[in-house]
C-alpha cells in the first residue's frame, strides 16, 4: 500500500455483511474520524454499504443504516469487507466479486476486517497475498483454502491487500494505515485521543499465551498441549507425546490428572473433537473429510466418539447448527462456490 501526500483525501468504502462484528466496524471508522479531528480537516471520508442497500444487523443485535448497496460502490481508495459470525453461510452475489476484482485491477487497496478474508478467498482475491483472519476461523479457513497464505497475526498488509483479525485489531490496522499515509506522529496522536496506549504491530499474536489461557505454569504440560494442537490430523500416542516432552508416560498422566482430572488421551480426544465440531459448523466438507482431518480413521469411530461427547452425530450437529443459525433467521443460504467465483 503506497503512501499518499497529506493533501490527498482518502475515500474508504466499508461493506458490512449480515451478522458483522460491530466492534470491528467501529474500530475501523474511529481512527480515521479521530485523524480528521486531530488534523482539523477531512483527510478521510467513508461510506458504508450493504449487499442490497438495506440496514444490516450486527452479531450483537444492533442494526445500522447504510449509504447504499454494492451497486453504488464507486472507485474508493480503500474498500473493506466487514463480516462476523457465520460468514461461511452468507449469500455472496456475483456482483460483489466483480466490483472487488475491478478495484484490484485499478490498483486500489482492498481488504477485510474480522472474518472478511473468507469472502476475499471465495472470490480468489487472496492469491499471492498474505492475509489473516480471526483465530476462531483460522483452522477451518486453512482447511477450505489450503493454498492461501493465512497467518494468526493481528493484521497483514501485503501490497494493496490489507486484512485484520477483527475486534480491536482493526484499530491497530487503521493506525498503521494512518502512519503509512501521514506519518507515525499522527498515528500516535490518534491513539492518544482514543486512550489506546499500546499500538501493536501486525505480527503480534491474536490470543493470550497458553499459560494465561489455562492458568497452568508447568512447562511440560504446556509443551504437551502445544504438540497436541500441532498434531490434530496425525495424533501421537501417549508414549510418543511423553517422549517429546522428556517425560515417562506415567509422569505425563499424573500431570494431566492433577491439572485436568483426565488422562492425556482424554484431553487429546477433547481437542480433536472440538476441532471437528468447528469444521462441521464452519465448512461444507464431507463428514469423512472432517474425521480424517481430526485424526479419525473411520466415520464409524468418529461418530461414536462424537456422540459420546456431544450427544448427537456429526451429521445431526451440522443440520441442527444450520437450522439454528440459518433458516430460523431467514438468512439466505450459501451459494455453490461456482456461483460466486465467476466474473
Amino acid at each position: 500500500m503506497s503512501a499518499h501526500a497529506s493533501s490527498d483525501v482518502q475515500s474508504i468504502a466499508i461493506i458490512v455483511l449480515d451478522q458483522f462484528s460491530l466492534i470491528a466496524y467501529t474500530s475501523t471508522i474511529e481512527p480515521i474520524r479521530l485523524a480528521n479531528r486531530v488534523l482539523g480537516e477531512d483527510h478521510y471520508r467513508w461510506k458504508t454499504y450493504s449487499l442490497d442497500g438495506n440496514a444490516v444487523q450486527a452479531s450483537n443485535g444492533c442494526r445500522i443504516s447504510v449509504d447504499g448497496s454494492i451497486a453504488d460502490l464507486d472507485d474508493a481508495d480503500i474498500t473493506l469487507i466487514c463480516s462476523g459470525v457465520d460468514v461461511e453461510r452468507v449469500f455472496l452475489p456475483r456482483e460483489l466479486g466483480t466490483k472487488l476484482r475491478r478495484l484490484n485491477a485499478r490498483g486500489r487497496t482492498y481488504g477485510a476486517v474480522c472474518t472478511g478474508s473468507y469472502v476475499l478467498a471465495r472470490f480468489n482475491l487472496l492469491e499471492g497475498r498474505r492475509c489473516t483472519i480471526h483465530w476462531e476461523n483460522l483452522r477451518s479457513f486453512r482447511e477450505e483454502f489450503p493454498d492461501v497464505d493465512v497467518s494468526g497475526d493481528l493484521f497483514a498488509i501485503d501490497r494493496n491487500c490489507i486484512t485484520c483479525a477483527g475486534g480491536m485489531a482493526a484499530l491497530d490496522m487503521m493506525l498503521r494505515v494512518i502512519a503509512i499515509q501521514h506519518g507515525a506522529y499522527l498515528a500516535h496522536e490518534v491513539a492518544e485521543v482514543a486512550l489506546y496506549q499500546n499500538m501493536r504491530s501486525g505480527e503480534s499474536a491474536q490470543r493470550h499465551d497458553l499459560e494465561s489461557r489455562t492458568g497452568i505454569s508447568n512447562v511440560k504440560i504446556l509443551d504437551a498441549i502445544r504438540i497436541m494442537d500441532l498434531h490434530i490430523e496425525d495424533p501421537l500416542s501417549c508414549q510418543q507425546l511423553a517422549m517429546t516432552v522428556s517425560l515417562s508416560p506415567r509422569q505425563l498422566e499424573r500431570l494431566f490428572r492433577r491439572h485436568f482430572d483426565c488422562t492425556p488421551g482424554q484431553y487429546y480426544l477433547k481437542l480433536r473433537l472440538e476441532t471437528a465440531r468447528d469444521l462441521l459448523r464452519r465448512t461444507n466438507r464431507a463428514v469423512l473429510d472432517v474425521a480424517i482431518a481430526c485424526g479419525f480413521a473411520s466415520t464409524s469411530h468418529f461418530t461414536k466418539c462424537y456422540r459420546e461427547r456431544y450427544g448427537c452425530t456429526p451429521t445431526e450437529e451440522r443440520q441442527s447448527y444450520f437450522w439454528a443459525h440459518g433458516a430460523r433467521k431467514g438468512a439466505r443460504t450459501r451459494a455453490p462456490l461456482a456461483a460466486v467465483t465467476g466474473s
